[in-house]
């Protein structure tokens, strides 16, 4: 009975439609105390996964080593920041051989807390990498090339996608028009990935959030939303002038459609977060405990709500999964069908709103854009989201389509729970009483039952306190650099609750506003609906501890929706005199 109740949620979750980084374990003196005592002289015995091994306290080198355990010591105790470390007093060093040619000297608090660490290379004796700080532990916080999304970080990729994505949006004759700012913003972003990449999360983390708040507001004006009693202020919509014709953005798209795929297969890497994917698609198809138990390269990697696993099931059934983190085919597959959903799924919603060229300028935004790229190179799920986002505005005119895909959004990655109070009051101020309380009830019954479903596969095996504890507490608890609050709150030594406090009052707020935001006057509409539900993701990534960039296709697509939506059917330049002579098309309103 099991097995067609499983089978039946994952065709749910891909027939309707259809960060942190990695962590390497983390090594102590401890680990290899009881593995040293014993071992002859120069020795070495083996400590996790093959990267790391104990050496003998001696002064005898390894086979195929120079170095010898105290001379890698003493090498790493002469950089200036450890010897900073060593000043205190109870602070301590341990040296281990870390792959066939490196030693990694760690030193630790006497409480064992790692809190230095040097990379020395055996060949040349020479120190290649010394952390200290969050950079310890958050591999992903030190900067190596490639890490997320390999070459796509390269100059030569990431600006011409810039300027791809630029141009065809771009009024080249009012610079500073409102709409050259929205660009700007978009890809402001940038500034913040580029200084990511050269391991300054002192810049990186604060630049990220002008770009947020900015888009924060634009969504709300673009929503119209306003306080009750207010007039609105409405003017007929104007076209959308392109800087380039829609037939050549639309060869555009489908060229770019089949570099993001190429470099996908030939130049991608998957991170934890597609790997964690594959295994839990994989305890599903073996009818395993979903949570809990999870293999030592991703202990954490059932952080996830059920839908984000089930969606890996077809790819893990066809594809297979060797028990490994090798090359995984499956997250491969798995991250290029969500995008390609994504291309499909936008550029349906821009022929409803306002015909097919508006679906091709929103179609070619999404391959163009660079951040959706880094999303599609790391082989994440993040697109996954924006899908089922952009799915609810799709059938934003059923009740029961709207709660289907607010709830697996919901029990995917959990920020589009916020959804629920927009999507369940959306076009009710445009129905009767008793159209209204239909509505409400449609929507909540097709939430509970969709939700139901998926959850299948958890609750045969898992109770819902594991599942919250190993979900939303460990999210809650887990800290981070990667956010105004992570970041200072370890700057300062934890040493004073202003930025825990304002997290949640910014969380506070977030909720409040989310609900608010069902309740305001607004704008009718799938475009006024895409703008809230925007605005009301990126007030929820404000708040959150681990903020990074790929969570950006999380509300790409309804925002790009709601700054080209609230134009009439665009236009190219040099259509501009039969774009003034052709009636604009009205605004659907679903």
């Amino acid at each position: 009975m099991r097995r067609p109740l499983t089978l039946l949620a994952a065709l749910l979750v891909l027939a309707v439609p259809a960060a942190l980084g990695a962590l390497p374990a983390a090594a102590s003196a401890s680990d290899c105390s009881s593995s040293a005592i014993g071992l002859s002289p120069g020795q070495a015995a083996p400590l996790n996964a093959g990267q790391l091994a104990c050496a003998a306290y001696d002064d005898v080198p390894p086979p195929a080593h120079r170095l010898t355990y105290l001379k890698a010591l003493a090498i790493a105790s002469r950089v200036p920041s450890m010897k900073k470390i060593l000043a205190t007093k109870g602070n301590y060093g341990y040296a281990f051989i870390k792959g066939p040619n490196q030693w990694q000297v760690s030193f630790y608090t006497p409480k064992g807390v790692e809190v230095g660490q040097v990379i020395i290379d055996d060949p040349t004796e020479k120190v290649v990498q010394h952390w200290t700080g969050f950079q310890v532990a958050w591999t992903m916080a030190r900067g190596y090339p490639g890490a997320f999304g390999q070459h796509v970080n390269a100059l030569y990729v990431w600006i011409p996608l810039c300027v791809l994505f630029a141009v065809p949006f771009v009024r080249w004759r009012r610079p500073f028009s409102l709409q050259n700012l929205d660009i700007a913003m978009l890809l402001f972003l940038s500034v913040s990935l580029a200084f990511f990449n050269h391991a300054n999360l002192g810049m990186s983390v604060p630049l990220t959030y002008p770009t947020l708040v900015y888009l924060l507001v634009r969504m709300l004006a673009l929503a119209g939303v306003r306080l009750p009693g207010r007039a609105p202020r409405e003017a007929p919509p104007r076209p959308l002038r392109l800087s380039v014709p829609a037939s050549w953005l639309a060869v555009a798209t489908i060229f770019l459609l089949g570099f993001r795929v190429g470099l996908n297969v030939t130049d991608s890497n998957v991170i934890d977060v597609g790997y964690a994917g594959v295994i839990g698609g994989s305890k599903i198809v073996h009818d395993k405990p979903l949570y809990g138990n999870w293999p030592s390269t991703n202990q954490h990697g059932d952080t996830y709500g059920p839908v984000n696993y089930l969606s890996y099931v077809p790819f893990v059934a066809a594809l297979g999964y060797s028990g490994r983190w090798d090359s995984l085919p499956a997250a491969h597959a798995a991250s290029i069908f969500f995008d390609l959903l994504s291309v499909l799924l936008i550029f349906l919603l821009g022929r409803r709103v306002r015909g097919p060229t508006l679906g091709i300028a929103l179609a070619y935004a999404w391959v163009a854009y660079p951040f959706t790229l880094f999303s599609l190179e790391s082989n994440t799920n993040d697109a996954l989201v924006g899908v089922l986002v952009l799915a609810a505005l799709y059938v934003a005119s059923s009740p029961p389509g709207r709660g289907i895909f607010t709830a697996l959004g919901a029990l995917m990655k959990f920020a589009p729970l916020w959804l629920v109070p927009v999507m369940a009051t959306h076009g009710l101020r445009e129905r009767p009483r008793r159209g209204r309380v239909l509505g409400l009830v449609g929507f909540a019954v097709a939430f509970v039952v969709a939700a139901g479903l998926v959850m299948i596969p958890a609750v045969l095996h898992d109770t819902l306190h594991e599942i919250y504890e190993r979900t939303i507490a460990f999210q809650d608890d887990r800290g981070s650099p990667f956010s105004l609050y992570g970041l200072y709150a370890h700057l300062t030594g934890h040493e004073t609750p202003f930025w825990s406090t304002l997290q949640r009052v910014v969380q506070v707020a977030g909720v409040l506003f989310a609900i608010a935001l069902a309740f305001l006057p607004r704008r009718p509409g799938i475009t006024a609906l895409a703008a809230c539900s925007a605005a009301i993701i990126i007030a929820v990534e404000l708040g959150l501890t681990h903020w990074f960039y790929l969570y950006v296709p999380w509300f790409f697509g309804a925002v790009m929706l709601a700054l080209l939506g609230r134009f009439s059917e665009p236009s190219s330049a040099a259509d501009e005199p039969a774009a003034a002579a052709a009636q604009s098309r009205p605004l659907v309103v679903a």
